[in-house]
């Protein structure tokens, strides 16, 4: 069972839920959410991690719109609000909202390297993160918009995963094939597509959950951190 800590920013502070390892040290990841707030599939991808021996810590990266949302993808209202949040929301500023997690979490006794690992809005976050922090890996699931800033590939130094849907409905097979070609020849990148999934196909409860996809992103990713981060 986690709990809220808070992270202080260049302008201000804010919530971030966190879930530590029974042995009290570990590395830390950083989960970033997707466009629901930090809900309970955050909080329960947070648990996974202490489970597996990481300080998990996941930003509350909507505080300036509206602090605290914990919503869910099972009512329209809830997608139109959102995707009204996404919208609104400004990229730059939650990768320096990411940093200051990161650094949060290296402040802490005994961590010494820090991930982070997003999806859908966080998985176009995971990216910027490995573009633009110190982050020592970096997951991005099912990732929004990344073909927008493949100018920042040649920034990227450290281990980055991202798991591509074939069928996302959010990004275009144009938009993948653009994305898998702008960023395949940098060595520090590894990407996965898994076919005939779409959007979210690692959430579970979610429409397009599916348990093989997942199972084999989510080994995937369980193996990237431990070998980059312990």
């Amino acid at each position: 069972m986690g709990y809220e800590v808070r992270v202080k920013c260049a302008d201000g502070e804010f919530g971030a839920y966190m879930a530590s390892p029974a042995s009290g040290k570990g590395p830390g990841i950083v989960v970033i959410q997707e466009i629901f707030g930090v809900n309970q599939v955050m909080r329960e991808i947070a648990d996974g991690l202490a489970a597996k021996g990481y300080f998990a810590l996941a930003p509350d990266l909507f505080w300036r719109l509206e602090p605290g949302v914990d919503i869910t993808d099972q009512t329209d209202a809830e997608w139109k609000k959102a995707l009204d949040l996404m919208n609104r929301f400004d990229v730059a500023k939650g990768v320096e909202d990411i940093m200051a997690t990161i650094d949060r979490l290296r402040a802490m006794p005994g961590i010494r390297k820090v991930g982070a690992v997003g999806y859908c809005l966080g998985g176009l976050l995971a990216y910027l993160t490995a573009a633009r922090t110190n982050a020592d890996a970096s997951v991005g699931y099912y990732g929004v918009n990344i073909p927008a800033f493949l100018g920042e590939a040649a920034n990227i130094r450290k281990p980055l995963m991202l798991h591509i849907a074939a069928e996302d409905g959010f990004v275009p097979k144009a938009a993948q094939e653009r994305m898998m070609a702008g960023l395949q020849e940098n060595p520090n990148i590894t990407l996965h597509r898994y076919e005939a999934v779409d959007h979210a196909f690692a959430r579970p409860g979610g429409k397009h959950f599916n348990q093989a996809a997942a199972d084999l992103a989510n080994f995937r990713t369980a193996e990237f951190f431990r070998r980059h981060l312990t």
